[in-house]
């Protein structure tokens, strides 16, 4: 069995996070393995709040976990604190895990803040060189590159930077655009990947293709095969979504 870690928070609601990403890894026939760095107070109506696991129990997790299941792939998401980011670095060194997709969870995708101030700087110091991919969108493009986004020539001069970081490749998703829902990814080349803009609100969508993205890399996929076929599992989500709660829709996964 194959087999992938995530390593992010955890969401009561089950749409985002730890719990979101297991659904996909099991829906892309990978075992899913998971150290939670987070907790947070959230709903399909937003995060009321957020508590950083301490960085020395998210190291033990996963001593631990990986001593007994080495992960294929591994994906990381909320890490709160610079602290933690520092121990999911060291882990990823010290067991040398394979495929590491980083989602670089520092705000919504309505711009909204989930970090600590320090965490950008911290994974563009400690993370980004240690990716396979990273994977913002594109608010934590232009955080992390320092380019306000706003066209898909910015899109690419971000991805550049990104990738100057350290990162083996980059993927911004563009659902945010204006145009369409563009994703860019960059491997010392640029590929675009269109799909439908879908209007309305959807809860977990970056750590859902993260997740996606991950499993595919773990069964052997290589970076752009993985992007496509990802990108199209997340126009097949965007086709069964419900809404149960009284915010944001999920993905039926």
């Amino acid at each position: 069995m194959i087999a992938v870690l995530t390593i992010a928070g955890s969401d009561p609601s089950g749409g985002a996070g730890i719990q979101q990403d297991l659904k996909v890894f099991r829906s892309f026939g990978t075992y899913g393995l998971s150290v939670i760095s987070s907790l947070t107070a959230q709903s399909s109506a937003g995060v009321a709040g957020v508590m950083a696991v301490p960085g020395k129990f998210v190291t033990k997790q996963l001593a631990v976990v990986v001593a007994d299941i080495m992960p294929d792939a591994i994906k990381t998401g909320m890490l709160y604190s610079e602290e933690n980011v520092n121990a999911v670095a060291a882990a990823i060194r010290r067991f040398s895990l394979p495929n590491v997709v980083v989602d670089p969870v520092i705000c919504s995708s309505t711009g909204r803040s989930l970090c600590m101030g320090n965490v950008p700087g911290a994974m563009k110091k400690k993370l980004l060189p240690l990716c396979a991919v990273v994977t913002p969108n594109i608010h934590e493009a232009s955080i992390l590159s320092g380019v306000q986004i706003r066209t898909l020539r910015d899109m690419e001069k971000a991805a550049v930077k990104l990738a100057h970081l350290g990162a083996g490749s980059v993927i911004i998703t563009g659902g945010h655009l204006e145009a369409a829902a563009t994703d860019l990814v960059y491997d010392g080349s640029f590929h675009y990947l269109k799909g439908r803009k879908i209007s309305g609100e959807y809860h977990g969508t970056g750590c859902t293709f993260s997740a996606a993205l991950a499993s595919l890399l773990a069964k052997g996929e290589s970076v752009s095969n993985a992007a496509l076929k990802a990108k199209k599992f997340m126009g097949g989500a965007f086709r069964k979504t419900f809404s149960p709660g009284t915010g944001m829709r999920l993905f039926d996964i």
